[in-house]
């Protein structure tokens, strides 16, 4: 029997204070009743289901919302937490609670009331022992109507069972569904997710493509520059040595014919010359298709001048090398820094041109 304060308590005074008491059995009923006629007001409710020697026994009537469970298959435990965390407040209430907590780790121990609902426990009330009266009409009442309900039969407990089954199965269908629609929403995500992943990569990739040809341009504007300095170097060369042979030779036209061919004087044997020191040679390439080039460079000069004049005049393209055909010698990207003079080029040469 558990003691329950009435809402009317918090503004009455302590000699209209109503004590309300939950009852386990209808012999508490009668007790109460008995004490009715003193200065506390008792109202007598029954429990659904007693617990006894701090163990949980249900007792529920003929075919209930916990044999309905057992009957359709649910283990026992599970079906009486159903009952207990709902209430007993039906048998759909129950199987919403089983579906929801069906993947919990105890669902499967078994079931410990609260404290306040055993009997005999510590926290319960002691009543005044009065003399006991007779039961009360409606007390009466509720064991007339608890003796005049009557068992199912069979046929009304195979209805019944069918009728859960099918709102069980209305209730998975409805949780298949449920899960469903969180799948879609995950894979939803998920693709939206890759999505996002794809345009940053796409945009990284178009940042370092833009960084790649930004680096070309300028290499190829670096190049053609460096084509350009080395271009008008050997147009100034040529203007130069245009001026110095032009000069010598118009300066040699004037001169008189006695004075251009003077006699010969005797021979005298003497030591032989020195040899001349030139700062010119003359370069004849040799290209693929059988036709010549043929300019005059400094003797100072690289070789690489040669090959970036062969590149401005003919279309033999960057991938070639140059050769001497006797003796024969292959040049490198070593030699394309050294001087024709170091190279044995001076006074005069012939290069070959030839692929890689």
């Amino acid at each position: 029997m558990e003691r329950l304060l009435h809402p009317a308590s918090t503004t009455a005074g302590p000699e209209n204070s109503i004590c309300m008491f939950k009852c386990s059995s209808q012999k508490e009923a009668w007790f109460l009743e008995a004490l009715s006629e003193s200065r506390f007001q008792f109202v007598p409710v029954l429990l659904p289901y007693l617990s006894v020697d701090g163990t949980a026994a249900i007792n529920m009537a003929e075919c209930t919302t916990l044999e309905s469970l057992l009957e359709m298959g649910f283990n026992k435990n599970r079906a009486e937490k159903a009952v207990a965390h709902t209430g007993n407040q039906g048998i759909e209430r129950a199987m919403d609670w089983l579906m929801e907590h069906e993947n919990d780790p105890d669902i499967d121990e078994p079931y410990v009331p609260p404290v306040g609902n055993v009997l005999g426990s510590t926290e319960q009330q002691e009543s005044p022992s009065q003399p006991a009266s007779e039961p009360s009409e409606d007390v009466e009442e509720t064991e007339e109507q608890e003796d005049d309900k009557q068992p199912m039969t069979e046929e009304e407990k195979k209805e019944q069972i069918k009728r859960l089954e099918e709102l069980m199965r209305v209730k998975q269908e409805e949780r298949r569904e449920r899960e469903r629609q969180e799948e879609v929403e995950r894979e939803k995500q998920r693709r939206k997710q890759g999505q996002e992943l794809q345009q940053v990569r796409q945009k990284l990739q178009d940042d370092e493509m833009k960084q790649l040809a930004e680096q070309r341009r300028r290499e190829k504007m670096e190049d053609r520059l460096a084509k350009q300095r080395v271009k008008e170097k050997i147009a100034r060369d040529r203007e130069e040595r245009a001026r110095k042979f032009g000069g010598s030779s118009s300066s040699t036209g004037l001169t008189s014919p006695s004075e251009a061919t003077p006699q010969s004087p005797p021979e005298i044997q003497g030591p032989p010359p020195a040899k001349k020191d030139y700062d010119e040679c003359r370069i004849q390439v040799r290209l693929i298709d059988g036709s010549a080039l043929m300019t005059v460079f400094k003797a100072q000069e690289p070789l690489a001048a040669v090959r970036v004049y062969v590149q401005m005049n003919s279309s033999v393209g960057e991938d070639f090398t140059l050769l001497s055909p006797y003796p024969r010698r292959v040049y490198t990207e070593l030699d394309m820094e050294k001087p024709l003079r170091e190279l044995g080029l001076v006074p005069s040469a012939v290069l070959v041109v030839t692929k890689k």
